[in-house]
């Protein structure tokens, strides 16, 4: 728990090397922060998670939900929310409609969804935005409207695809609160290339490097294997490097 990947094999078409081969990987409960290169899988990993993709070989499942079970997929999709690299909008609709609608989608009644959006975009911050249309937002502000979305059926675990994109200092500040608050309620597993605040937030690290785990383990042990002599400030960029360079 919260996830799990068992020898799975995912190659998208017109391509001769698999993205992921044989990869098998069991995420720990908690926040847990995905590090790689552009490239490593990281995107994939995370669509096979949330079920919008399915491996050609093995599986993906959360506790005893496999989505390739159809009798599953409901519950599945409910518990496992999913926020994409390129999330979609509807840009006629008001962020409070699109919030809803993304809550009916995932399983709630019409009126649920509708009482639940004002509350999940009040934590994303855009309260005074709840009536303006999607398609009028920055693209930072478009950012958060996604996040909401991924919290508005209060699902067990999110997976959330370089959710800080576009997002300026006091936002991102914002973003590491509310990851924050939904400490012991919710699971958290989250794409980055920004491993500044990563000690702050999360409690266990996983380096993917070529469509392979390189590493797992928590905070605390990640940090150790930064440089000796390197400067406090940058030892979580020297632990990242020292393990990168020791998966080529």
């Amino acid at each position: 728990m919260p996830l799990h990947y068992q020898s799975c094999t995912f190659r998208y078409p017109r391509t001769k090397r698999p993205v992921l081969e044989r990869f098998a990987l069991e995420f720990s409960p908690g926040h847990t922060v995905l590090l790689g290169p552009n490239g490593a899988g990281k995107s994939t990993l995370l669509s096979l998670g949330a079920s919008a993709s399915q491996p050609q070989a093995g599986f993906v499942r959360y506790g005893e939900l496999d989505p390739a079970n159809r009798k599953h997929v409901r519950d599945y999709r409910h518990k496992v929310s999913w926020l994409p690299q390129r999330p979609g909008f509807l840009p006629g609709l008001t962020c409070r409609e699109h919030v809803a609608y993304i809550g009916w989608l995932k399983g709630m009644r019409e009126r649920d969804a509708w009482r639940a959006a004002p509350e999940a975009i009040e934590r994303v911050g855009l309260t005074n935005k709840i009536n303006s249309k999607v398609k009028t937002l920055s693209g930072g502000q478009q950012q958060r409207i996604a996040i909401a979305q991924a919290l508005v059926h209060e699902a067990e675990l999110l997976l959330l695809d370089e959710p800080t994109v576009g997002l300026d200092p006091h936002q991102r500040r914002r973003f590491l609160d509310l990851l924050a608050s939904l400490r012991g309620t919710v699971h958290v597993i989250v794409s980055t290339h920004d491993i500044g605040d990563l000690d702050q937030a999360f409690d266990e690290v996983v380096i993917l490097e070529a469509g392979q785990a390189r590493f797992m383990g928590t905070v605390e042990e990640f940090v150790g294997h930064a440089q000796p002599d390197c400067a406090s400030g940058r030892r979580l960029e020297s632990a990242y490097a020292s393990l990168l360079e020791a998966a080529e």
